[in-house]
C-alpha cells in the first residue's frame, strides 16, 4: 500500500479540497406514537472529496440516520444535504451503500449479485469480472452466497456497491459482524480500494481502533439528539501502525470523549 501523508481537518489542508458532501442545518425527527423523537438536530458537516471520514458516537446518537440521509434513504425534517453540489432528493448512482449484513440474494451467483449493482443491470461481463478482481473474488464468480465466508460475502457487497461507479461510498458498520482477523484484512482492502479508486468514503463504526486506522477525519457526534461535537483530523501516514505511540494518542483522545 502506498504511503500517504494527509494533512487536513477543520481550518487546514482538507478544507482546501473540493467538497464532496454538505450537510446543512439538518435535523431529523421520527414519529413515536403521539410524540416525536429527535435523532439529529441542527447538524452541519462538510466532507472533502477524496477523504476517508468515520463517524463515531454513543449508541443511538444518530450515526446511521446521518448515513441514511446522505444515501437518500431518509429525508431531513429540516435542512438539506448536497452531494457533488447537487441536492439529495433520493437515492442515486453517485452514492454506494454497504450495510452491516451483505444482503446478497441467496439464489444468485456472486457474479449475478454484483451485476445487480450496475445502473442498467446490463450483463456487462467485463465490468463484473473487473470488480470481482478488485475485491479478490474472480475465482468465485459462479459461487452462491451460502458457499462464502462472512468476509467473502462482504467483498461481494463491496463489489456490488462499486458497480455503479459511485463518487461516494457509504459504509454502515460493514465489518462489525466479522471475526478479528477477517476484519483486519477487510480494513486493508477498504484502504486499498479507497486509494486506488479515489473515492470519498464515509463510514459509521463503534471500533475506535478502526476509526484511527482508516480515517483522514473522525467526526464525533454528541449524545442524542446528535449534532457534531468535534471533528478530529488524523495526520498519521498510511499504512498505520496500531501499536505506535502516535496511534494510541489518537485512540485515547477518542476514548476520553466517549466514556
Amino acid at each position: 500500500m502506498k504511503n500517504i501523508s494527509w494533512s487536513g481537518g477543520t481550518g487546514d489542508g482538507l478544507a482546501q479540497k473540493p467538497v464532496a458532501i454538505e450537510v446543512i442545518d439538518v435535523s431529523k425527527h421520527f414519529g413515536m406514537g403521539d410524540r416525536r423523537l429527535a435523532a439529529l438536530v441542527d447538524l452541519d458537516l462538510t466532507i472533502p472529496a477524496g477523504g476517508f471520514v468515520t463517524i463515531i458516537g454513543q449508541s443511538g446518537c444518530g450515526k446511521t440516520t446521518l448515513l441514511r440521509l446522505i444515501a437518500g434513504l431518509e429525508h431531513p425534517s429540516k435542512g438539506h444535504i448536497k452531494v457533488g453540489g447537487q441536492l439529495v432528493q433520493g437515492t442515486g448512482w453517485d452514492r454506494g451503500l454497504i450495510f452491516q449484513e451483505p444482503r446478497l440474494f441467496p439464489w444468485a451467483t456472486v457474479a449475478h449479485n454484483t451485476r445487480l449493482g450496475l445502473p442498467d443491470r446490463a450483463p456487462d461481463q467485463e465490468r463484473i469480472m473487473a470488480l470481482l478482481r478488485l475485491v479478490g473474488l474472480e475465482e468465485f464468480a459462479a459461487a452462491y452466497p451460502g458457499e462464502l465466508s462472512g468476509g467473502m460475502a462482504q467483498r461481494v457487497a463491496l463489489a456490488r456497491a462499486l458497480a455503479g461507479s459511485p463518487r461516494v461510498l457509504l459504509l454502515d458498520e460493514p465489518l462489525g459482524a466479522l471475526d478479528a482477523v477477517t476484519r483486519m484484512r477487510m480494513q486493508n482492502e477498504l484502504l486499498k480500494i479507497w486509494q486506488e479508486q479515489s473515492l470519498t468514503m464515509v463510514a459509521v463504526t463503534h471500533d475506535l481502533d478502526e476509526a484511527v486506522l482508516l480515517s483522514t477525519q473522525i467526526v464525533v457526534l454528541s449524545e442524542r439528539p446528535g449534532t457534531v461535537r468535534r471533528i478530529i483530523p488524523v495526520h498519521l501516514p498510511y499504512p498505520r501502525d496500531r501499536t505506535s505511540a502516535e496511534f494510541n494518542v489518537f485512540r485515547q483522545e477518542l476514548v476520553g470523549m466517549l466514556v
